[in-house]
């Protein structure tokens, strides 16, 4: 999609939001400075063979490639775009350390010198409470923390204790106004309960009861925080990898945060987009899928159409928070790198969209380059 920063309706706020950007693994191997590529999954213990599944598939991978590579497309729509701010779930450890953590199958690591990767998609905030933020244990994140802190990049729902985990990042917007973006794990999408960020321990900021004690938790939180004016993004790891039906909890909590004040719920973990809904006037992304990986290759779920992928680009009345209109850019993961996907391709898209929205009127007609929009009802 491309969206004109002239073409915005006049004092709207548009942010750019997405699922999980994994960097690490086979995607750390093609960047100029590859990390160890040790594994210790069940069937693979080289990280480079994930690359050898993405080239089986769609023909040869180049290496080293340039950091901006596994953007592809990507970053002449968020150019295009000129959002406001641009949010993104970092599921991925940046961390030399070689010490796995105990009791996982899967670890994320990309090599600290990797990280223009990441800057090449300027991020204004990086959510980092998920389940591989501490795939090389406490060591792994204060480096990983370090690492993005060095490269000036704002964080949010991990810290070296509670205090720290929880405090939102704040973006400054036009008008004085501030985007607040506060980001939790929960034990649905494997986030331990050990992970948990403490008065005296490093970890994630963690929500672990049911949607109403979630929300007082949040609720007190955003009251400390929020000023008039002020948006707010509730970033949630949350849910399963595969499926499109929603838990009655997962709902409830949704609809909670939006009644604790959250503009946004920005829900993610799963591995394809998931149902999307208005509530209240807010906008809740339930799974907006991943964004970048190295699971090209990989079967199982065809289904699901894993290898499309999506970019939110959500405008909203400042003030209110109210949406007006949700655009979303069609990605393809081809040669680990994202590209636009065929015309075909994007009607599937628009027809699952369709399916899964609720409180939005039907997907508008693709654009000339794939983009879709949603309205709300």
């Amino acid at each position: 999609m491309v969206v004109r920063h002239t073409e915005r309706r006049a004092g709207l706020i548009t942010l750019s939001v997405c699922g999980d950007v994994m960097l690490g693994r086979g995607v750390d191997q093609i960047l100029p400075h590859p990390g160890d590529p040790e594994l210790r999954e069940r069937y693979v213990r080289d990280a480079r063979d994930y690359i050898g599944l993405a080239e089986a598939l769609n023909g040869p991978v180049p290496r080293p490639v340039g950091f901006a590579w596994p953007w592809g497309d990507a970053l002449e729509a968020l150019g295009s775009a000129a959002p406001d701010a641009r949010v993104l779930n970092l599921e991925t450890s940046v961390t030399r350390s070689g010490s796995f953590a105990p009791g996982k199958e899967i670890h994320y690591r990309m090599h600290p010198a990797n990280l223009p990767c990441l800057s090449a998609a300027r991020p204004d905030v990086c959510v980092l409470a998920n389940n591989h933020v501490l795939d090389f244990g406490r060591r792994g994140l204060t480096e990983t923390l370090g690492s993005l802190a060095g490269a000036g990049i704002r964080t949010a729902g991990a810290g070296r204790d509670a205090a720290a985990a929880s405090r939102p990042a704040t973006v400054p917007l036009d008008g004085g106004r501030r985007l607040l973006v506060f980001s939790f794990g929960m034990p649905s999408s494997g986030v331990p309960q050990s992970w948990a960020a403490t008065g005296s321990r490093g970890g994630v900021g963690f929500l672990a009861g049911p949607p109403d004690a979630a929300a007082a938790e949040v609720t007190g939180r955003i009251r400390e925080m929020k000023r008039p004016g002020d948006l707010v993004v509730i970033s949630v790891h949350w849910g399963s990898n595969w499926g499109y039906r929603l838990p009655p909890d997962q709902v409830a909590t949704a609809h909670a945060l939006v009644d604790a004040g959250a503009d946004i719920v920005h829900g993610h973990s799963s591995h394809h987009p998931r149902p999307l809904e208005v509530y209240r006037g807010k906008l809740v992304l339930y799974g907006c899928g991943d964004l970048i990986n190295d699971y090209e290759g990989i079967t199982g779920h065809a289904q699901y159409r894993d290898d499309l992928r999506l970019l939110y680009l959500p405008s909203l009345e400042p003030g209110t928070g109210r949406l007006t209109e949700l655009r979303i850019t069609p990605l393809q993961a081809r040669r680990m790198r994202l590209c636009h996907p065929s015309s075909d391709d994007c009607r599937w898209l628009r027809s699952l969209l369709d399916r899964l929205s609720e409180g939005f009127r039907p997907c508008s007609a693709p654009d000339p380059e794939g983009a879709l929009t949603l309205r709300a009802a």
